[in-house]
């Protein structure tokens, strides 16, 4: 990766990129031809000032990277949403830097919460995967209706409701806490 990234929790003079962000996810999905929720500048500027979310940035302070996490079912689960990275830093590393970056806020915050993600990118899956996610089923993550809400402005959603929220063209991977507890993990739990 490059040394002139930094990648940290986003504080609240990061919200100045929350446009720049947006745009990019919107831009980057229509360039897949990919389905994404739309979110809007003013929720991105709420997950920077409630601290849940990491950015990626130049030693000069240009936008690199980011990414944000979302509580879902009264904190049994916690969802990894929005990672996107510029296009000129793609291929470096970032979005590797930036997933586990989010990963160790989601267990720092929700030590206890299922952490899950919902992508397209074959290169988030293998991310998710050596984090230690496995792909599941949509019944095995958060059942709340905001959750799914917001898949409404995705080019897919028919398929997801077609489908009753079983399945549709993202893949769903999940993180259990429980399975990854260590002997001196469990000599602990009373």
């Amino acid at each position: 990766m490059d040394p002139e990234v930094i990648i940290r929790i986003a504080k609240d003079g990061d919200v100045k990129y929350a446009l720049a962000i947006v745009t990019e996810m919107e831009s980057s999905a229509k360039a897949r031809g990919t389905g994404i929720a739309r979110r809007t500048p003013e929720m991105i500027g709420e997950k920077i000032k409630n601290g849940n979310a990491v950015i990626a940035v130049t030693r000069t302070g240009e936008w690199v990277g980011f990414s944000y996490i979302e509580p879902w079912s009264n904190g049994t689960f916690v969802s990894n949403c929005g990672l996107i990275v510029s296009p000129a830093f793609r291929h470096l590393g970032v979005a590797t830097g930036i997933k586990k970056r989010i990963f160790e806020l989601s267990r720092m915050k929700y030590p206890l919460a299922k952490i899950f993600s919902i992508t397209t990118g074959m290169a988030i899956m293998k991310i998710n995967h050596d984090l230690g996610f496995k792909p599941v089923t949509f019944s095995a993550v958060t059942q709340d209706d905001a959750f799914w809400d917001g898949c409404r402005s995705c080019v897919n959603y028919s398929i997801l409701e077609g489908k009753c929220r079983q399945n549709c063209l993202c893949t769903a991977m999940l993180y259990d806490p429980a399975e990854h507890i260590s002997c001196s993990d469990e000599a602990l739990v009373y």
